[in-house]
């Protein structure tokens, strides 16, 4: 009679306890799917600081999908229902934040321009290809960063046939099928960079359609270390390009450079706050081994920045991207 009991409570325990476990993993799949569905969707509210914490999250939130899936699958697996309805917080949350940029977009219109924007690496050694490559895309504008001696005189030559018109300041330039006038050096140079530094121009498009102010620019790199991410001078010199195109009297703007940084990114906030974005595309642009985000980007007011996308690699580092402009 003893031996039974025992035996009875012994399995009495062994079939309680499992459950309990699986109840409380279920609990614990819950939590961690409420954390990344706050991030997705209350980001802003991330400090920045230690070491720019809410920049460098934001840098990659589009890949906050990935660990959504993994416990979804988790969930799944595990049976557990209460991890899988916490799973529609992030789930929601990520869907109204990047779920448009996955439908295809509008087709083109009568009154847009078609631009192509590409850091070309100062350590590009076919220049001439590039240039050809982003000559194909048939696009009215070309902006390109990190123009250097000599490969600037290779862009000039193999790009002169399709863009007539063209302007270079510093390190980055413009290219057209249109006219070009105002052009301009814009001073988007932070602080403690040596003088020779010089990575922004404006000029005035004359399009088919009227004016067009566009802007160039290629702000600092940002490097993530020990110590988190290093932007401020990448954010200081987004704020200097911010009021430069808040001042800008011709309308409408287009923007095209290597930010380097994502749209989500606060530090660009001042260009984001006032500069309409893609509406579809994810046109993951760097690095172009292995794209884990766009840095490359293209913005615009009074006008809408249609479906965005890369084109294949160069001999860059980055990747380029086009996208239609559609005018208002």
């Amino acid at each position: 009679m003893v031996e039974r009991a025992g035996s009875g409570a012994v399995a009495a325990e062994t079939s309680v306890v499992p459950g309990v476990g699986q109840r409380r993993r279920g609990w614990v799949l819950a939590g961690v799917a409420v954390v990344l569905g706050g991030v997705l969707g209350f980001h802003r509210l991330v400090p920045n600081w230690p070491g720019r914490l809410g920049s460098l999250i934001e840098s990659f939130l589009p890949w906050g999908g990935v660990p959504v899936v993994v416990l979804l699958v988790v969930a799944l697996v595990r049976r557990s229902a209460v991890a899988l309805v916490a799973l529609l917080l992030p789930v929601g949350m990520w869907v109204d934040t990047f779920g448009g940029l996955l439908l295809p977009g509008e087709e083109g219109g009568g009154r847009e321009l078609v631009v192509v924007q590409h850091n070309v690496s100062d350590e590009n050694r076919d220049p001439a290809g590039t240039a050809r490559a982003l000559a194909d895309s048939g696009a009215d504008l070309v902006a390109l960063e990190e123009l250097v001696d000599p490969q600037l005189a290779a862009y000039e030559k193999a790009l002169a046939a399709d863009y007539p018109h063209h302007v270079v300041r510093g390190t980055v330039g413009l290219w057209s099928k249109h006219p070009l006038s105002g052009e301009q050096v814009v001073d988007i140079k932070p602080r403690r960079i040596d003088e020779g530094w010089s990575r922004g121009l404006r000029a005035v498009v004359r399009s088919p359609y009227g004016d067009v102010a566009a802007y160039v620019a290629h702000l600092p790199s940002v490097r993530v270390g020990m110590s988190g991410l290093a932007s401020q001078r990448r954010d200081e010199s987004a704020a200097l390009l911010g009021r430069a195109i808040a001042s800008e009297s011709v309308e409408p703007v287009i923007l095209l450079g290597d930010l380097n940084g994502v749209v989500e990114d606060r530090g660009l906030m001042p260009l984001t706050s006032q500069l309409a974005f893609a509406e579809s595309g994810f046109a993951f642009s760097f690095p172009a081994a292995f794209p884990l985000a766009r840095i490359d980007q293209v913005m615009a007011r009074s006008a809408t920045v249609g479906h965005i996308r890369t084109l294949p690699a160069t001999g860059s580092d980055h990747l380029p991207v086009v996208a239609r402009v559609a005018l208002e």
